[in-house]
């Protein structure tokens, strides 16, 4: 019970107690506050301890404080593996404006979960591990629609993960869990095909995301536009 730092007579006059009843229980408080109860006679005692047993308890209640979205784990683990693919790239011998088709979905993840802002509790998490196939299929699917403007590199998706685990104390799982056909196999995409690639992965990502996450059951918003950017991209 929370203590009190007042009297509570106008709580007992809710409950109908008299105006001489709460007089005296206000007097007697005071005297308490004072004095101590030591000091107060036995009768007085028995009826201040009476009314307070008639007052409804105090609850406290603990202020919640949202975290943001980008200090939430899952995104900080996509965060994670798009800058390890950043810095894979740089030293592929590649076109400066060509990219990895990785990047792109890794992007627009982060974008859809930027617009529709997902809870990402537990039950947002465990339905998440079906992003895995979907991210899987998704890129089989670019890599025949595109196969002419793609060009395989090898990059190994986990090169730097339990070591991060180990330095931050995570627990982070592989992007690819569970995953064993093509392990290290980077496709990366031309520019000229970039814009048609970006727009496929958005429609299918957004789609995904807003489905998947229990937390966006009710979200009624309608999709984001092309020109939507994230508030702090912008």
């Amino acid at each position: 019970m929370a203590k009190e730092l007042t009297h509570r007579g106008d709580d007992l006059k809710q409950l109908g107690w008299s105006q001489q009843d709460v007089l005296r229980y206000i007097d007697l408080w005071d005297y308490r506050q004072r004095w101590g109860a030591i000091n107060l006679e036995r009768e007085d005692r028995r009826f201040l301890r009476k009314a307070e047993a008639a007052l409804p308890e105090i609850k406290t209640y603990k202020t919640s404080v949202k975290k943001p979205i980008r200090q939430k784990s899952y995104y900080c683990r996509l965060l994670f593996f798009l800058d390890q693919m950043r810095r894979a790239e740089e030293s592929f011998q590649t076109s400066s404006s060509s990219t990895g088709l990785w990047p792109i979905v890794l992007e627009e993840e982060l974008r859809a979960l930027d617009y529709f802002q997902p809870v990402l509790g537990l039950p947002d998490t465990l339905k998440a591990k079906l992003l895995i196939p979907f991210r899987e299929e998704l890129l089989s699917s670019l890599q025949t629609k595109f196969k002419v403007n793609i060009q395989n590199f090898e990059f190994d998706f986990n090169v730097s993960l339990d070591a991060y685990n180990a330095s931050e104390k995570k627990n982070w799982k592989p992007l690819r869990d569970g995953v064993e056909k093509d392990l290290n196999l980077y496709p990366v995409i031309s520019s000229e095909v970039i814009s048609e690639c970006r727009s496929f992965i958005r429609k299918e990502l957004v789609q995904m995301i807003r489905k998947t996450f229990p937390s966006l059951a009710e979200f009624d918003k309608p999709d984001p536009s092309d020109e939507w950017i994230p508030e702090s991209n912008s």
